[in-house]
């Protein structure tokens, strides 16, 4: 069976922190990441879907945890479509506008283009290190299967290379009436890998638990069930712990998913208090090492 790596999206969630998660020792950035990395072996970064990082913090990162350990980091919004503040861009990138989000069209197109170059070369210190796992590129409910979103798949992967981009869809159509088939063959075809996803089911951007490997890497997000999911409140959308009967209900999927690729990642996003935590920990332990 292929390495199954199990972590959380998030080691600074201000709630997360407020839980008592970590011991009082445990109280600066680099002490808290260290704790998390004696625990995981994989953490997912959220915040630089908000706002792109910086080289230095990369830098960080990789030299606050041990060999092996691996950073999947989140797109920067605009490179998946979704409203993206102005104030998030790098300063001199910034339009002259009264909008306080934009997209990638409200740009001219060197500056978007240096909003890629500028991403993906910031993580390069994670890259060298060897500790870059993957990048999420998860996009929103309005990327639907059409012809023009499949190429933008392709396009991304040619941007990414070397690094290697996974994709999660929040739009039905990519699995509804009989497009199952087409969406798993296009990825496989094109060695995309794909972010299968557990989450409440019924709305606009509900997916099925569909887990399939398409490429060397699978990786598995779990957002949770809460009855609150399309609250605009974070912690009432992903504030969801699963039993302990549900995890070992996915454990021999899990298993059987990692049969199929090189290595699997498995990612928890309830991501109120502890949650995510106690849960990944669980889940590990009913995982092969």
């Amino acid at each position: 069976m292929a390495q199954i790596k199990v972590g959380t999206a998030s080691w600074t969630d201000r709630t997360l922190l407020e839980s008592g998660w970590y011991p009082a020792s445990a109280d600066s950035a680099e002490r808290r990441l260290g704790y998390y990395a004696e625990r995981f072996p994989l953490v997912e970064v959220d915040a630089t879907y908000y706002s792109p990082p910086a080289e230095r913090t990369a830098e960080l990162w990789a030299g606050r945890t041990p060999a092996g350990f691996t950073f999947n980091v989140k797109a920067f919004s605009l490179l998946t479509g979704h409203p993206t503040r102005v104030s998030a861009l790098y300063k001199d990138l910034r339009p002259e506008t009264e909008k306080k989000n934009v997209y990638p069209g409200d740009l001219p197109a060197q500056a978007y283009e240096e909003v890629w170059t500028r991403f993906l070369s910031a993580l390069e210190p994670l890259a060298e290190a060897g500790k870059l796992g993957a990048l999420l590129f998860q996009f929103p409910p309005w990327f639907t299967i059409r012809r023009d979103n499949k190429q933008y798949l392709l396009e991304v992967r040619r941007r990414c290379g070397p690094l290697r981009p996974v994709f999660e869809f929040r739009h039905a159509s990519w699995f509804a009436d009989g497009n199952r088939d087409e969406t798993l063959e296009f990825l496989r075809k094109h060695e995309l890998a794909y972010v299968s996803v557990d989450m409440p089911q019924g709305h606009r951007s509900s997916v099925p638990p569909v887990l399939a490997a398409t490429a060397d890497l699978a990786v598995v997000r779990f957002h949770g069930h809460s009855d609150k999911w399309t609250s605009k409140d974070i912690y009432q959308k992903f504030g969801y712990h699963y039993s302990d009967r549900e995890l070992a209900d996915w454990a021999p999927k899990l298993r059987e998913l990692a049969d199929e690729t090189a290595e699997t990642h498995v990612l928890f996003n309830n991501c109120y208090r502890d949650y995510a935590q106690t849960n990944a920990a669980k889940l590990r332990d009913l995982l092969p090492a």
